[in-house]
């Protein structure tokens, strides 16, 4: 094989890679502390979940995965926590479709263990039990996110 060969054929190849990962913003309150510490607890969780993917350069992106935790404790927030766990992957090699899946799904993922720890963190350094977040199916969320966008799509054109 030439180098040319090679070359073309390495440049084929599907390429992933964690560039960085960071803590792109962070909140937290908790509003009716210390009073909220001196009830029986039993809380009522709330967690907002959403990625967004924005590119930085050719075949770089950064990935924002946001989570705001709201908790109440009779009807009373004990805590809100609202997080930007955030990435920067260089994907290349990918179809559109896989670019997309990848962007919305494969790095969320790779992100959410990062965010449920601050957000444990954050909680227990507030004074409260730790609040450890369930897994979350990012593939089952964009599947869904892709089938209310061709939804709309159709309805679009009717």
């Amino acid at each position: 094989m030439s180098d040319k060969q090679e070359a073309a054929t390495d440049s084929n190849q599907q390429q992933f890679t964690i560039q960085k990962i960071y803590v792109k913003d962070v909140s937290y309150e908790s509003p009716k502390a210390p009073q909220i510490f001196t009830k029986e607890w039993n809380p009522d969780i709330n967690l907002d979940l959403n990625a967004n993917a924005n590119p930085l350069d050719e075949g770089i992106f950064e990935v924002v995965l946001s989570l705001t935790v709201t908790v109440k404790n009779s009807d009373e927030t004990a805590f809100l926590v609202e997080v930007q766990q955030c990435g920067i992957f260089s994907i290349n090699g990918f179809s559109e479709e896989q670019l997309g899946h990848m962007l919305g799904s494969y790095c969320p993922n790779v992100l959410f263990p990062y965010a449920r720890e601050a957000i444990s963190d954050l909680v227990t350094k507030g004074g409260f039990p730790p609040l450890v977040l369930a897994p979350v199916n990012f593939d089952a969320l964009y599947a869904q996110h892709m089938a209310q966008k061709q939804e709309g799509q159709s309805a679009a054109k009717h």
